[in-house]
């Protein structure tokens, strides 16, 4: 692609292409450029590298515009070869001439309000904040290193500035008595020094230490002095830059809101919401993160209008000073009247709110809503503009006393002649309410048990079932125990028969009479084993029925507590035991009788 030059139009002068070059920044065409078009450029389509600017040049001159990314790359080749397409234009000549131009641009700009630089506002605000900073620090280092020579000074004297100032002109403590403070402190203040300084348990220092001590000691001054015309610097740069701003949140906290903002027109650009939490960036992201409350307010806190709301209302103020704030900063940033106007019609406003938000609050507090206590009226017939009533006040109705007709008898002086007749009458008067209280507990019984009947059929079946349950394990349990005693008896008798056979052995053994008369004797032997035998069976036998009679009553038992839910089944049961357990003992007796017969 060749590309030759078809027409070129020089500048007079620089202010003719400094006018120029500032309408194509804004991206409008001047008088110059739009003539040259007209001349050159009809009916055909024109390249442009600022789309903006090509809209406005087919708006004004119906002339097609083109911008897409080949046209920026030609515009870019056209720069490099710029002094070969334009003749008697060198490299060495470009280069001054476009350094002049941009830097008589920068300076128009500059010129242009030059009051409205608000970079000095925000250099201003750091000095101060660094010059708090060195302050607190040299005053507490000053109160440190003298406090070794008179330490009771740093009570007497609170404020740094006024320390300072005090050491400087004191030196040593020993020279209070002959000193007057009259024009740094107060008259009480200085009686307390000069007594404190005769009795001072500090120790001594030299007059070299002196010097250094009160060295710091101006610098402090001095550093304060300086403080007081920065702060008093930034005071008339805030009226001059942002008049509206000031006067609704101060001097400090609109520079504040500015050097965070960046400038004045940054600022003027972020909404009223961005304005209130400006400068809590961090707690507003952990409350993201957190998923907690966002923060009310950021340096605007700082500001007189929110200072004077209660804690409750800070949030609601600091959200209609963002507002007004917000509407303020654009004026003073994109406005052309210097005037503070707009902002203290907005002060106004929010003070007049507040008032309105304090006022409802006392309301609530008093018992009515809207901040006016309700006063009921006294008389109908007085009105509300009325000092005293319109008729007669009304008089004290005896009558209203009485309790006739209300169901209760009036009370009457009883006479100590009549006092037996007045008890006996009282208490035929309380009869009555007996039988009345009675009557109330029988019928609060009958609803009850008629509560009662009409319960479901199901919880009944649930409580027999219950019941049934608890007798299978009572019986149960019965059995187990019948058979656990008849065990027990079975081996008592083992051992009885055991120990019958061993002694019978040892007697054998032991008597020589028996051991001659063993033919004699084995008749006799034969007869009482089978004694014995019979004695046994008919024991186990009468066990036997003992125990298919307790069956029995046990069965009995059951039916009769499911016909008549009586105990009466429990009672044989224990009635038996008792029968068997006194059984037991007699059987025990016999026993130990055909023992001792056979032995002899």
């Amino acid at each position: 692609m060749v590309v030759k030059l078809k027409a070129f139009s020089k500048f007079e002068n620089t202010a003719e292409a400094l006018s120029a070059a500032t309408l194509i920044v804004d991206s409008k065409p001047s008088k110059g450029l739009r003539k040259f078009l007209r001349e050159q450029c009809e009916g055909e389509i024109l390249a442009v590298a600022d789309s903006k600017l090509g809209n406005a040049i087919k708006e004004k001159l119906k002339i097609e515009c083109v911008h897409n990314n080949a046209v920026l790359e030609l515009m870019r080749g056209l720069r490099t070869q710029l002094s070969e397409l334009i003749t008697g234009l060198g490299v060495q000549d470009l280069a001054p001439m476009s350094l002049g131009l941009s830097h008589s641009l920068s300076r128009f700009k500059l010129k242009f309000s030059p009051d409205k630089v608000d970079t000095m506002i925000i250099q201003a605000i750091g000095l101060l904040d660094d010059l708090d900073k060195e302050l607190n620090t040299y005053a507490m280092r000053v109160r440190e290193w003298y406090g070794w020579h008179f330490p009771e000074l740093s009570k007497i004297v609170q404020d740094n500035i006024q320390y300072a100032k005090v050491v400087k002109l004191m030196g040593s403590r020993t020279n209070a008595a002959d000193l007057d403070f009259s024009e740094i402190l107060p008259e009480e203040v200085e009686s307390e020094l000069k007594e404190a300084a005769v009795i001072s348990m500090g120790t001594e220092v030299s007059d070299h230490d002196m010097l250094n001590i009160k060295a710091l000691c101006t610098q402090v001054i001095s550093l304060s002095e300086y403080r007081a015309q920065l702060f008093d610097y930034l005071r008339s740069r805030m009226n001059a830059i942002a008049p509206n701003l000031t006067v609704l949140v101060g001097e400090l906290v609109g520079a504040r809101l500015i050097a965070h903002a960046g400038s004045l027109l940054n600022l003027a650009k972020q909404p009223a919401s961005t304005v209130q939490i400006l400068g809590a960036e961090k707690a507003l992201f952990r409350a993201l993160k957190t998923k907690h409350e966002t923060p009310k307010y950021g340096l605007i806190f700082h500001a007189s209008l929110i200072g004077q709301a209660a804690p409750k209302l800070k949030g609601k103020i600091s959200r209609s000073l963002a507002a007004k704030s917000a509407l303020s900063i654009r004026i003073d940033a994109l406005g052309e009247s210097q005037d503070a106007s707009v902002g203290i019609e907005s002060r106004a406003k929010i003070e007049a709110r507040l008032r309105q938000l304090e006022g409802r609050v006392l309301g609530r507090l008093g018992g009515s809503a809207k901040g006016k206590p309700k006063i009921e009226s006294y008389d109908k017939d007085r009105k509300k503009d009325a000092h005293g009533l319109l008729t007669t006040a009304r008089a004290y109705n005896p009558m209203a006393d009485s309790t006739i007709g209300q169901g209760k008898t009036p009370e009457k002086k009883i006479k100590p002649a009549a006092a037996d007749a007045s008890l006996e009458q009282h208490a035929e008067e309380q009869k009555p309410s007996k039988k009345r209280k009675h009557e109330d507990t029988e019928q609060a019984e009958a609803a009850h048990t008629e509560v009662i009947a009409g319960e479901p059929e199901k919880k009944k079946k649930k409580k027999e079932k219950k019941k049934e349950k608890k007798e299978e394990i009572q019986e149960d349990k019965g059995q187990e125990e019948e058979e656990a005693i008849g065990e027990s008896e079975k081996k008592k008798k083992k051992k009885k028969r055991q120990e019958r056979t061993e002694d019978e052995g040892q007697g054998e053994e032991t008597n020589p009479a028996f051991q001659k008369q063993e033919t004699v004797g084995e008749s006799d032997k034969k007869k009482k084993k089978k004694k014995r035998e019979e004695r046994e069976q008919a024991e186990e036998e009468e066990l036997s029925h003992v125990s298919q009679k307790q069956e029995e009553m046990s069965e009995s038992g059951k039916k009769k507590k499911k016909k008549k839910g009586d105990h009466k089944g429990d009672e044989a049961q224990e009635e038996d035991t008792a029968m068997l357990t006194e059984e037991t003992p007699k059987k025990k007796k016999k026993k130990k009788k055909d023992k001792s017969k056979t032995s002899t």
